[in-house]
């Protein structure tokens, strides 16, 4: 039984997040998606926390589903994709990204890390602590913590031995535990002690798992993938893909990622990560990027302003990699996505993903055909080209899976711009000549 899980998004109380973000909301958006357990995210907020236990109900250990009496936002689904979709609910893991600003080394620190929590006592019981220890948890959905990240796990494993923690997109250069402006060079130098314990880093948008395998202090390590969403439409940017002959269970998630069970553990959907908003060196405000190479010999300072460059993941991968080449083996394998809306826009000839043409074509397709997942990655070619307005979308989707595809790199913050036709776009069809 294929299990796709997306572990990483946020509610309407994080910061620049959309108020659509609620449960009953994020479960239909979710069936559209492809995914079958999504995070709740941002736990600790009060208000959130509300909502989260009037809205769900435990299905089997650390995992929920909606209440019968909960508004399912099935109206969001079309009645044919709601019939086919009948009994496959939603469901919830309890997982909380939180961000940590404390001084460690005389370096000042931030580091964001995912806390997965096997049940809502166990959120209780964190969420008591962290009041105790007067932090600030109605201020945003991701709380700002000043605690170093060793402790912080120790606090965590004291409350609840099933809790781990996972660093959260990894590379990122502002927030993050291998971040160049403010991170770490090792996971034993950020965590000590309880390094055993952290059995998996996600990669981010802007990095991949094969960025990461060139470091060989990695190998013991798996690497997940998550949206990160501040948008319900943003859910499945990235993804984890299982395979369990029973439906799963918090152990059984938690187990696998430890064993680093290749059996269970199929791979992982990926963004391009040159469409990663870090991906490339850069600097935003005078529109300037740059690979790692050439950043050096501009003694990493932007050409335009001079202040310096924002050193993006790829330059940051290379710096701490001590091996030339990656493999994937021993490795959990990955599958390279863009987004079914983008791939819809660019053969539409249309700049924004929301536009109205290419919504209701993706609205027509994942009611009427497949979810976003299945379309991307397991539909035949022959299939989408008759269900497709255009048929030139069969050929995009075949580009985007081979990897035939142009991507202009992301840069301190900044996302990339993925061409799959090339500079000139999609092809034009040809006109009759009536002469």
């Amino acid at each position: 039984m294929r299990t796709i899980v997306d572990w990483h998004i946020h509610s309407k109380y994080a910061r620049a997040c959309s108020k659509d973000l609620v449960l009953p909301t994020i479960a239909p958006w979710c069936v559209r998606k492809g995914i079958d357990v999504v995070t709740t995210g941002d736990w600790t907020h009060p208000e959130w926390f509300k909502h989260i236990k009037e809205c769900l109900v435990e299905e089997r250990q650390g995992i929920f589903r909606l209440r019968p009496s909960t508004g399912s936002g099935s109206t969001m689904l079309s009645p044919e994709r709601a019939k086919r979709v009948e009994g496959k609910e939603t469901e919830f893991m309890l997982v909380q990204e939180v961000s940590q600003i404390y001084k460690k080394g005389d370096k000042t620190r931030r580091v964001h890390n995912l806390i997965f929590s096997p049940s809502i006592e166990t959120c209780e019981k964190v969420i008591a602590m962290m009041q105790a220890r007067g932090f600030n948890l109605k201020a945003d959905g991701r709380p700002i913590l000043g605690i170093d990240s060793e402790e912080l796990y120790v606090r965590l494993k004291e409350i609840d031995e099933k809790m781990i923690v996972v660093p959260a997109h990894a590379w990122t250069p502002w927030y993050a535990i291998f971040g160049s402006k403010s991170g770490f060079d090792s996971i034993e130098e950020c965590f000590g002690s309880m390094t055993p314990y952290i059995y998996a880093i996600e990669t981010g948008l802007s990095s991949d798992p094969a960025m990461n395998w060139k470091l060989s202090a990695l190998d013991s390590v798996v690497m997940i993938s998550n949206s990160d969403a501040h948008s319900p439409r943003n859910l499945g940017r990235e993804a984890n893909v299982f395979s369990f002959d029973e439906p799963p269970t918090f152990d059984d998630f938690v187990r696998v990622l430890k064993e680093k069970d290749a059996s269970k553990f199929l791979y992982t959907i990926e963004f391009y990560p040159q469409e990663g908003k870090y991906h490339f060196d850069g600097c935003a405000a005078c529109q300037f990027s740059c690979a790692p190479s050439e950043s050096k010999k501009i003694d990493y300072r932007c050409p335009h302003c001079k202040r310096p460059l924002t050193l993006g993941v790829h330059h940051r991968v290379e710096a701490l990699a001590d091996r030339p080449h990656s493999s994937a083996k021993g490795h959990i394998p990955f599958r390279s996505i863009v987004p079914l809306a983008e791939i819809i826009a660019e053969v539409f000839g249309v700049a924004s993903t929301t536009s109205k043409r290419v919504q209701e074509e993706y609205f027509r397709l994942t009611d009427h055909h497949a979810n976003e997942f299945t379309l991307l990655l397991d539909t035949p070619l022959e299939d989408i080209r008759r269900w497709a307005s255009d048929p030139l979308l069969a050929e995009a989707i075949d580009r985007m899976r081979t990897g035939h595809l142009t991507i202009k790199p992301g840069y301190d913050g900044l996302y990339g711009q993925v061409k799959i036709f090339g500079e000139h776009g999609a092809p034009k069809p040809k006109q009759a000549n009536l002469l």
